[in-house]
């Protein structure tokens, strides 16, 4: 059985990268009948941030990825968050350093300190600590110097895997740096709990980013070290921003809870994230995570960096926005209503703005008008296409106003007949009429609806105020 996991540490919030992580390893569990684990990596206690870890839950359950096994679900493998694990590791490395894969440091390097190291070690330079005695280590330890383990990488040679993706990688291993695998505190670090978890938990394929290729073959050397079958290695390429820069939390990479405040649906959000480096093989584009998890092929994940744009993003989202029911978009719309609109029919509201919508949150702002008519200038009513001029409009406007001020009953479908029958015994076009009343009661050159629906939703009177405040601006 296909068994992935998605093993955040609880540093900071999911954002673009750790979702396209989360949503791979799901896609590639759940299209071959798998299981997909959640794993809390919560063991660089210095780097835990409060709240994080109710945020890795909030993010998983907006997004539809619901995990089969986890710290709430125990399938067996448990328990699901490392530092719960701790016996385990520190058993693990001392089976290292029977078999002399690992080995004692007392030089008082931690793993923070090892991080703002060069990544890549002059060839061949190795820790002094790697050639003391059993008994100069019995000696230090009688001291009571609290050592770290080490991985003790081979001098020569080279280490390859193959990674799904990318093909055979190999490296050599003189430029490996010997990575501290259990603190002086009895934590392990990431690098070394991973390995243990992923095989005691028979994970049979690991999805992760680009960025631990080089650490890939210290894991290698890990299993080999133990006699494990290492896991099907998937690195996904890259997430850059429009200008070609490497996309990071630390840039300010959105996070999935902001780009839901910022008004975007979460299933529009998990479809764009799982095309950044993925593709269907056909034209389509829009997707449920149903109908992603039916398609999602692991051999179609792409090497080359993926662009992320927030303009593909609106786009999407308005796709999946209109494809909403009535009713659907209409409760996710009332959220974003301010509180004065409320005296509005807000599901006739909601039914006109639903095609125009790209991000909720482009509610207040595309409604505005109807809480109050914004200044404009009598410029507006001139318009090439449906052939508006300003004397056109005045007398579009001295004429439509009388027929408006009585009309009964109020409603977009009586406003309508009666302005299509006006431009007919006039001879005018019906948009050369719509224009100027449109014009003059939302004062904008774009609305989210025509004229005969924006002033079914005013009302007769706030329609006929908002007319002839236009005509006065035309015959001043």
């Amino acid at each position: 059985m296909i068994r992935t996991r998605y093993a955040p540490s609880p540093t900071g919030f999911m954002h673009v990268g750790n979702l396209r992580t989360a949503l791979y390893a799901y896609l590639i569990a759940k299209h071959s009948g798998g299981k997909f684990l959640l794993r809390i990596e919560d063991t660089d206690r210095r780097r835990n941030v409060p709240g994080a870890l109710d945020a890795i839950y909030n993010s998983l359950q907006l997004a539809g990825l619901i995990y089969d096994e986890g710290p709430d679900k125990d399938g067996g493998y448990g328990p699901y968050v490392q530092s719960l694990r701790l016996p385990l590791y520190q058993q693990y490395a001392q089976e290292l350093l029977a078999k002399g894969h690992a080995y004692y440091c007392f030089c008082g390097k931690e793993e923070h300190q090892q991080e703002e190291e060069s990544e890549m070690p002059v060839a061949g330079e190795r820790d002094i600590c790697r050639s003391l005695s059993q008994e100069e280590v019995q000696a230090k330890l009688a001291e009571g110097i609290a050592p770290v383990i080490r991985q003790r990488i081979p001098d020569s040679g080279i280490t390859a895997y193959r990674d799904h993706i990318l093909g055979e990688i190999s490296f050599e291993n003189k430029f490996l740096d010997e990575q501290i695998l259990l603190k002086s505190d009895g934590y392990p670090t990431y690098n070394f709990a991973n390995v243990i978890d992923d095989h005691l938990m028979e994970i049979s394929h690991v999805v992760r980013g680009q960025e631990y290729i080089s650490s890939t073959p210290k894991y290698q050397l890990l299993y080999e070290a133990f006699g494990w079958q290492p896991p099907v290695l998937v690195h996904c390429p890259l997430i850059v921003n429009e200008d070609g820069s490497k996309m990071s939390k630390r840039k300010g990479a959105p996070t999935l809870e902001q780009m839901v405040e910022m008004g975007y649906l979460p299933e529009a959000i998990v479809n764009y994230v799982a095309m950044l480096g993925w593709n269907p093989g056909t034209d389509q584009e829009i997707f449920s995570l149903d109908e992603l998890t039916q398609v999602f092929n692991i051999d179609r994940i792409n090497k080359s960096p993926a662009g992320f744009s927030m303009d593909k993003l609106s786009w999407m989202n308005g796709e999946h926005i209109r494809g909403l029911s009535p009713e659907a978009f209409h409760q996710l719309a009332l959220a974003w209503y301010p509180e004065a609109l409320k005296r509005f029919d807000l599901p006739k509201m909601s039914k006109l703005i639903q095609v125009r919508t790209e991000r909720l949150s482009d509610i207040p702002k595309m409604t505005a008008f109807l809480m109050e008519l914004p200044i404009y200038d009598k410029a507006l009513f001139v318009n090439e296409k449906s052939k508006s001029s300003l004397e056109s409009s005045r007398e579009i406007l001295l004429k439509v106003i009388p027929l408006l001020e009585g009309l009964e009953p109020w409603s977009n479908e009586s406003i309508y007949l009666q302005m299509k029958a006006f431009a007919a015994e006039n001879g005018f076009k019906l948009g050369a009429v719509m224009w100027p009343i449109r014009s003059a009661i939302s004062g904008l050159e774009a609305t989210p609806g025509g004229a005969t629906e924006i002033a079914d939703l005013l009302g007769n009177a706030e329609t006929m105020r908002r007319l002839h405040l236009g005509l006065e601006k035309l015959q001043a």
